[in-house]
């Protein structure tokens, strides 16, 4: 019965109740207007007929958005209107448009000083500084060099570097997580945090309550601070008929001292270090940063709990009064990427990587479901003689979004893209590498929500050591894969692939 009753009690359980009565409340009024159903009738078909208006007019939405939508609406003609007006989730208020003002103005001033992409530029040549240049200028997030990349191949591999960084924590320790669940890995990582909060560290956790809802108790962030760990959560949900919950923080961020940091595709949780087995052998990857571009990926961090928390910070205070320095290691460039700025940071950096490809092009990505630029980018790569080969998942973690990601195999394959799945298990790792020089890691999936709805974060590595691990991880890897071919597409069965071409068109609003 106790075991009944915590399942009933369950924040999902009672979200969906809540969710259910709204419907139902609806449903009720809906019987009791009906007799006004013709001029209601009507009035959604104006609305449709605006919301398409509108939608065709936009200069920034992403043009499989603009098609996605329209489509829907055009085969809702009644509904599709209503439909758009609740998940316009990707719109901001005018206070989250000032707080985000603040964020980017935190961020100039804190690194305005490091900006350096005329030398990248000097060092590297043109393409490389137009890199530096536009991440920079948009993003606000300037290169460095004088810093050593550590790169994890798996999960496991970076469990015990991370506990040892924590552990050397004397002022400060940020985390910034999607998903954190009890277990192995954050029991390690709690007593740890428990211990420096004790001893004065300053010690802060930002994780996002979507991505925890199905693995932390509905106030988890009160528990933390009772230890003495000042926690707050991300866009809290809220149980109504909208999906204003659209946009989540996507970011893994663990920064101590400013001197250290570490970022990737690991969660807190057991299965990114094969603990737990949910989907096969978890294949996830990491890097470690230490030195003067450490500090940056704070500064990340003290905006968005800014962000989240309303209060200014004094983000000089936390700048370390000296870095390690890591002489004759190449350049890096950590970056953030937030959903409410029209500046698709995320897709840019992969776009630049791609276009500038002259020998080969290794990514490695837990889903693959893109926008046409992004596909023609790939397309006229492969067909300009770049090795162009990608790295998916065998085992899904989601069966939706398996199809979809399968649904732009075809494509792909048929413009000399080589695509491969890794039988083992699941891929979460999001890597690419490019002609021995280019390299990037971060939490940046190659799918809509990563590339337009989600904070996000990554490095950009510029002839740095570190490129070589990514490309040796992936053709290690490779030995593990099985190549798809246009036979396999196209022997798929005809409902199986008429369900796909429907995903594919509207993945864009999933």
């Amino acid at each position: 019965m106790k075991k009944i009753g915590s399942v009933l009690t369950h924040r999902m359980v009672l979200t969906g109740l809540a969710i259910l009565l709204q419907l139902g409340v609806l449903a009720v009024a809906m019987t009791m207007f009906s007799q006004y159903f013709i001029p209601l009738y009507w009035c959604a078909m104006l609305l449709s007929l605006a919301a398409v208006l509108w939608i065709v007019s936009s200069s920034t939405t992403n043009s499989g958005y603009k098609i996605a939508w329209i489509i829907l609406i055009l085969s809702l003609p009644v509904l599709g209107g209503v439909l758009y007006l609740l998940s316009r989730g990707d719109r901001f208020t005018p206070s989250m448009r000032r707080s985000l003002r603040r964020m980017e103005t935190s961020m100039k001033e804190a690194l305005q000083e490091d900006h350096s992409c005329e030398t990248v530029a000097e060092e590297l040549g043109t393409a490389a500084g137009a890199q530096a240049r536009y991440l920079e200028k948009y993003a606000h997030c300037p290169a460095y060099r004088d810093s050593r990349v550590t790169y994890y191949a798996l999960g496991d591999d970076c469990f015990q570097p991370m506990l040892e960084a924590l552990r050397s924590a004397e002022h400060y320790i940020f985390l910034e997580y999607f998903i954190i669940q009890p277990g192995e890995f954050w029991g390690a990582v709690l007593d740890i945090l428990k211990e420096k909060a004790a001893a004065g560290v300053d010690v802060r956790v930002i994780y996002d309550d979507i991505g925890c809802m199905f693995t932390l108790p509905s106030h988890y962030d009160k528990e933390l601070r009772r230890y003495g760990i000042r926690c707050v959560n991300f866009n809290r949900f809220i149980p109504v008929v909208s999906t204003v919950m659209n946009n989540r923080d996507h970011r893994k961020i663990m920064a101590v001292d400013g001197r250290v940091v570490f970022t990737g595709g690991v969660n807190l949780a057991d299965e990114y270090i094969n603990r737990r087995e949910r989907f096969g052998h978890w294949k996830d990857s990491a890097i470690r940063i230490e030195g003067p571009a450490a500090w940056s990926m704070s500064v990340m961090f003290l905006t968005m709990w800014a962000f989240i928390t309303k209060k200014g910070e004094d983000i000089e205070a936390f700048r370390p009064s000296s870095a390690p320095l890591f002489p004759d290691r190449g350049w890096v460039q950590p970056y953030t990427d937030c959903p409410w700025d029209d500046e698709p940071v995320g897709e840019t950096v992969y776009l630049n990587l791609f276009n500038r490809a002259k020998r080969y092009i290794y990514i490695t990505t837990p889903y693959l479901i893109i926008d046409e630029v992004m596909n023609t980018a790939l397309i006229n790569a492969a067909k300009a003689g770049v090795d162009v080969r990608i790295i998916t998942p065998h085992i899904p973690d989601k069966k939706t979004v398996f199809q979809m990601t399968r649904a732009h195999y075809e494509p792909l394959i048929r413009g000399g893209v080589k695509i491969y799945e890794y039988t083992p298990g699941f891929v979460h790792g999001k890597n690419v590498a490019v002609d021995d020089r280019y390299g990037t890691v971060g939490s940046v999936n190659l799918d809509y929500r990563s590339l337009f709805l989600h904070f996000e974060n990554g490095a950009l590595l510029m002839n740095d050591p570190a490129v070589m691990d990514i490309k040796k991880d992936f053709l290690e890897t490779l030995e593990q894969c099985q190549q798809w071919t246009l036979e396999d597409c196209r022997n798929v069965p005809w409902p199986q692939r008429l369900v796909r071409s429907i995903l594919r068109i509207f993945s864009p609003l999933l």
